[in-house]
């Protein structure tokens, strides 16, 4: 019934109606898609069911990079078989795609891989193939293609993609099909633009962390290096050797950093390095001398700019620094000292007016760092400033308080970050960088813009060889030319560019992560303070703050990117270095002393060990417990001015007197004149034994009676000798006489004056009278004293 009712011309239901379309598109759809898709190719079949990689084609070389109308093109490279097939009747060609319009579709170019044909290819004339008879699996062939210009056909101006491909047959696939496809591009621009762009590329002398904290104690401060690696990079064929040899023949910007220079320079004298716990002579300074001497011929002529000392990371200071109190006040020494350094070395006075953000990643913090230490431009990159144009503006552009970006191409600044030591990647990077630049000048080849270019910080050898290649190629001046980067930052701004800076959350976690830490800056501000306490002491300041001065710099270095470990290290060394240098100031230690009587003087000893002069010093004796013993007359303090020479000792006597006996502790401390504490404070004990006038008068006493006493006795004995005499003379015949001789006046016996002695007299040369007067001793001592406690038992001089 329901289908009679259809067939009557009654209207079926909606139900009904929504199934029929269903099925109707369910069954169409294989059949559209087989009309849209075509027969299936046998060589697509052939792709779709190979198991094996294909082969490989590799462009090393393309001369001339930028080919002129009368040029022949020149290609060669190698096809390698990475399948497990022997390919034969093989053959390869040259393709030309349609012109890219624009630098996007360049982008959607490069990103073209695999070993199929492009369809939008065409072929070259087949007299300019290369026939392969036969290509084993796992083997390599070189090749050369050699084609006139004229056969390519480029009709118009503009960037093409070449494609170089091998075809030919397997043993599963016996037909000829593309195995192999190398791509790269070619720009085409034979006659100058009426509208050159101005082109400023940067380039960039910096290097990582070489130089320690550490000098000898000779007069001329011996450097000592951390190793001999940067010896490497200077040597012929070394990275830095690299960049001064082939920068001096381009129209570059020189973006230098002053501690590469200063250390190089520091090699050409007398260094150490260090080797195990010992360090040992440095030998490489005929290589620093030949690196310095090209470097200053180099940048004769050229625009030099010079980045704060030791590259300062902004991005680390501004999140993470500048919440500890001291450290952006390290930018404007570090940027002042810039300018003297590159000045002294290289005879060239430098611009200090930018600053370099890693990456060229701005923020508004950022900016708000980078110019407080007085630069009023920075070098931003594209895909941080970001514009919505359908062109690439000029660079330069005001973002506020009288500070510009100088915004560089991210493209062209990133094109040689990757592995070039392989000539097919070195290719690939120089043709797609001129063909980035030439579609750049035909966006809007009625207008001139101004571009700049700011390559990685540290580019490898190979890198800087590939961006020298590059940049001889726009030698011609057909689409572009050069412009120095102080000019460019002063180009007049394009007013649809963007100037609106990213706030602080936009600034790329993958750059965030690799930032110092906060500890990094509370490390730093902890030897500043050690610093400053240390240097006012001294006699010869700069011997001192000048090293460690630029040690702190280097602490705040973006080399230690992506390096923590190494960066602790290193602030670690030079803390416990400077540590060490302020312990060679010190009081010799003391034991137990005793003190015997009212009043005496306590000696106490400073010892310098450094090869300087101390002054700046006060030594402060407080006693514990000047009940028992006091200072200074009443008081329990004393303190006394110290100035000792370098390698020498002062002791320093404060004048003491006991008002009762038993121990007393004392406390001696160095301050500096404005109060802070020098080193850490020496306790000693001070045995008071006093003798009261009472117990004198007792002692005397006794002594006197023991004196009478000897008299005494000794009388006694003379006497009975006397007697005994008498009566033997009285025996004898000549007694008479000798008893009248006796009786005469003449030879009567005097007795000794029993006070009388022959014995030594007491001595008190080792007391010394406690003469207010004399409290101290304000020359040092001929030599070095011995840093070692006094004995047990020692007295304090009275």
């Amino acid at each position: 019934m329901a289908d009679a009712a259809d067939f009557q011309g009654m209207s079926p239901s909606p139900a009904r109606r929504w199934l029929r379309r269903t099925a109707s598109l369910i069954l169409g759809a294989p059949l559209v898609a087989g009309l849209l898709c075509g027969p299936v190719t046998p060589a697509a079949q052939a792709a779709e069911g190979a198991s094996g990689r294909g082969v490989d084609v590799s462009l090393d070389t393309l001369t001339p990079t930028a080919p002129g109308k009368s040029d022949t093109l020149t290609i060669s490279g190698t096809a390698t078989n990475r399948d497990k097939q022997t390919v034969t009747d093989a053959e390869i060609d040259l393709r030309v795609g349609p012109r890219l319009s624009g630098r996007t579709a360049v982008d959607r170019a490069a990103e073209r891989t695999g070993n199929t044909a492009d369809f939008d290819a065409s072929k070259v004339d087949a007299k300019y193939t290369i026939k392969i008879p036969q290509l084993v699996s796992g083997i390599s062939r070189d090749f050369t293609l050699t084609v006139p210009v004229s056969a390519l056909h480029l009709d118009e101006d503009g960037v093409y993609q070449l494609g170089v491909y091998l075809s030919g047959q397997t043993r599963d696939a016996q037909f000829e099909h593309v195995l192999g496809a190398g791509r790269t591009f070619l720009p085409w621009q034979p006659d100058a633009t009426e509208k050159k762009t101005q082109f400023t590329y940067l380039w960039p002398l910096i290097s990582s962390t070489h130089l320690t904290s550490e000098t000898g104690s000779d007069e001329q401060q011996t450097p000592v290096f951390e190793d001999e690696t940067l010896a490497k990079e200077l040597a012929p064929g070394g990275r830095l050797e690299q960049l001064v040899s082939l920068g001096s023949e381009l129209p570059v910007t020189w973006v230098i950093d002053p501690d590469l220079l200063a250390t190089v320079d520091a090699m050409t004298r007398s260094y150490r390095v260090k080797s195990g716990n010992t360090t040992v002579a440095g030998k490489n300074q005929a290589v620093a001398k030949r690196w310095l001497s090209s470097v200053e011929a180099a940048v004769q002529g050229s625009k030099v700019v010079a980045l704060p000392f030791a590259d300062p990371d902004l991005a680390s200071l501004a999140h993470r620094g500048k919440n500890v109190s001291g450290s952006l006040s390290h930018l404007q020494p570090a940027t002042e000292v810039a300018e003297t350094t590159v000045e002294t070395i290289v005879h060239v006075k430098p611009s200090t007016d930018f600053a370099w953000p890693v990456d060229g990643a701005i923020d508004s913090s950022i900016v708000d760092v980078a110019t407080s230490a007085g630069a009023h431009k920075v070098i931003a990159r594209s895909d941080s400033l970001q514009d919505n144009l359908s062109y690439t503006p000029t660079a330069a552009r005001p973002i506020g308080g009288g500070t510009t970006a100088v915004v560089a191409d991210t493209r062209l600044s990133t094109a040689f970050q990757g592995d070039m030591i392989k000539t097919g990647n070195s290719t690939l990077a120089v043709q797609e960088f001129l063909a980035q630049t030439l579609a750049l000048t035909l966006q809007d080849p009625d207008k001139q813009r101004s571009i700049v270019v700011a390559p990685q910080r540290r580019p490898t050898a190979s890198q800087a060889q590939s961006m020298a290649r590059a940049l001889q190629a726009l030698d011609a001046q057909r689409w572009t030319q050069p412009l120095d980067l102080i000019a460019a930052a002063g180009a007049a701004p394009d007013a649809d560019a963007t100037t609106k800076v990213p706030a602080t959350s936009r600034y790329p976690d993958r750059l965030r992560k690799h930032e110092l830490p906060v500890q990094a800056f509370q490390d730093i501000r902890a030897t500043q303070n050690t610093l400053d306490n240390f240097k006012v002491i001294l006699t010869a300041q700069d011997r001192v703050e000048t090293p460690f001065g630029r040690a702190i710099d280097r602490e705040m270095s973006t080399s230690w990117r992506g390096n923590r470990v190494d960066a602790q290290l290193y602030r670690d060394q030079v803390q416990a270095y400077l540590l060490s240098l302020t312990d060679e100031v010190q009081l010799i230690e003391k034991s137990a002393i005793t003190l015997s009587g009212r009043s005496a003087t306590i000696p106490v000893t400073v010892q310098n060990r450094l090869v300087q002069g101390i002054d700046h010093l006060v030594l402060r004796l407080r006693s514990e417990n000047p009940t028992r013993l006091n200072l200074d007359g009443d008081k329990g303090v004393a303190e006394e001015p110290i100035k000792v020479e370098g390698g020498h000792s002062q002791s320093v006597k404060f004048a003491a007197s006991a008002n009762a006996n038993g121990p007393v502790q004392m406390r001696a401390q160095l301050f500096t004149e404005d109060g802070k504490p020098y080193g850490d404070p020496m306790m000693f004990t001070v045995k008071v034994s006093e003798v009261t006038p009472t117990v004198m008068l007792v002692i005397a006493g006794g002594v006197l009676l023991l004196v009478l006493a000897g008299v005494r006795m000794y009388s006694q004995r003379k006497r009975s000798a006397a007697r005994q005499a008498a009566t033997e003379d009285a025996d004898s015949p000549e007694s008479a006489d000798a008893s009248e001789d006796a009786d005469s006046p003449e030879s009567a016996d005097v007795p000794e004056d029993p006070g009388h002695t022959d014995g030594a007299q007491r001595s008190d040369s080792d007391i010394e009278s406690a003469d207010p007067g004399q409290a101290s001793d304000p020359t040092p001592d001929t030599g070095p004293e011995s840093g070692d406690p006094s004995g047990t038992g020692e007295k304090v001089d009275r």
